[in-house]
């Protein structure tokens, strides 16, 4: 363990699982998001698009691993593919539902106002998505992490996941226990990091829960 520790390799492992976790949710982000938008402000594209996700979105993501690895190896696409997946539905049903719960009188007094489309997203369903946003990210962030963990363990020849499952091989309990406790210390900050950026960007909620 102490090899583990004081020559990098733990550290390195970390970043690695990092990396492709902050990648994967940042592109499950932004498409979750403005898919949200597009689904909760139309019907026929709501309709068109809502069997079909649901229906993948009951398919556990490592449940993919066979046919990824089948297509792709065990090389970064898969992890990414896996992570976009877990993180995706949480960002998507989060943004729609913020939508679709925006209170009717700020809809009105769009209307009275004469706002466009881009206008009332601006200043009416954004502001009132946020709190349901960030809620849904800090889902999609802990199923991320909880993700790579585990597809690091199947197929990975680097990453956090493939150290502990290394160290299980070679019984090698104490990094295995040590790599459990920094799955959970680095889970524990990357949503510390999201709340933080929530306390900054929504200061209308801290003055409600004042």
């Amino acid at each position: 363990m102490n090899f583990q520790l004081y020559s990098g390799q733990l550290w390195q492992d970390i970043s690695i699982s990092l990396s492709r976790v902050l990648i994967a949710f940042a592109i499950a982000a932004i498409f979750a998001f403005f898919l949200g938008i597009i689904m909760a402000l139309s019907l026929r594209t709501n309709q068109i698009f809502n069997l079909t996700l649901n229906a993948i979105r009951q398919i556990p993501p490592l449940a993919w691993i066979p046919l990824l690895i089948l297509w792709f190896g065990i090389g970064e696409v898969t992890k990414i593919i896996l992570i976009i997946k877990s993180a995706f539905f949480p960002i998507l049903l989060s943004t729609i539902n913020g939508i679709q719960t925006t209170p009717m009188t700020y809809i009105e007094l769009g209307n009275l106002y004469q706002f466009n489309i881009w206008q009332k997203l601006r200043k009416i369903y954004i502001p009132s998505l946020l709190p349901n946003l960030f809620t849904g990210l800090r889902l999609a962030m802990g199923l991320s992490w909880a993700t790579v963990v585990a597809a690091e363990m199947i197929a990975a020849n680097s990453g956090i996941g493939y150290r502990i499952n290394d160290a299980r091989i070679m019984l090698d309990s104490p990094v295995v226990i040590v790599g459990i406790l920094v799955i959970g210390i680095v889970g524990l900050l990357l949503d510390k990091i999201l709340l933080i950026i929530s306390y900054y960007l929504l200061p209308w909620l801290r003055t409600e829960r004042k």
